[in-house]
């Protein structure tokens, strides 16, 4: 943006954007950290966290690979890459569809759901811990309810093992 756009933006544009930027800079700072922390203590990724998440909560464990790619938020060939690893790894395994040859899942194994349960517990900690450093519980409550408004952001489940 140069000085003359912002001269002229609205102040709904000029705050919406100042949020824009805020979260953009946050989800990456923080992406990078929980990163950093997952890998140094359960050897995984946030996206292998969030992958392991959604098949230990779909019906039987498993979930066509183009629906997990778009949950995520990578392609075809991302989410064809990442679950490559996480079978070398033997936290999940790729099932065949009984009805369509053209359908593959992925699917859970029980070592999976170990490495999700033990590595749930370290990610909750650590995201319970920035959040308790920066705001009161009632600020997260309301934080949690603003950001669920935007596209898509409320209709992924909670985390599992939250409670645990």
């Amino acid at each position: 943006m140069t000085d003359n756009a912002t001269l002229t933006q609205s102040p709904g544009t000029r705050n919406a954007a100042r949020a824009w930027v805020a979260l953009l800079h946050a989800h990456t700072a923080l992406t990078r950290a929980f990163n950093a922390d997952l890998q140094a203590t359960h050897g995984l990724t946030v996206t292998d966290f969030e992958v392991l998440r959604h098949l230990d909560g779909a019906d039987e464990g498993r979930m066509r690979r183009v629906d997990l790619a778009q949950r995520v938020g990578l392609t075809p060939s991302g989410i064809t890459r990442l679950l490559e690893g996480l079978q070398g790894a033997g936290l999940v395994r790729k099932a065949e569809c009984a009805s369509d040859a053209r359908v593959s899942y992925a699917e859970i194994t029980p070592e999976g759901r170990e490495a999700l349960q033990c590595a749930a517990a370290t990610h909750l900690a650590a995201i319970e811990a920035l959040f308790a450093e920066r705001y009161s519980a009632d600020e997260a409550v309301l934080l949690g309810e603003l950001l669920e408004r935007l596209p898509r952001a409320g209709d992924t489940g909670s985390c599992p093992h939250a409670g645990d």
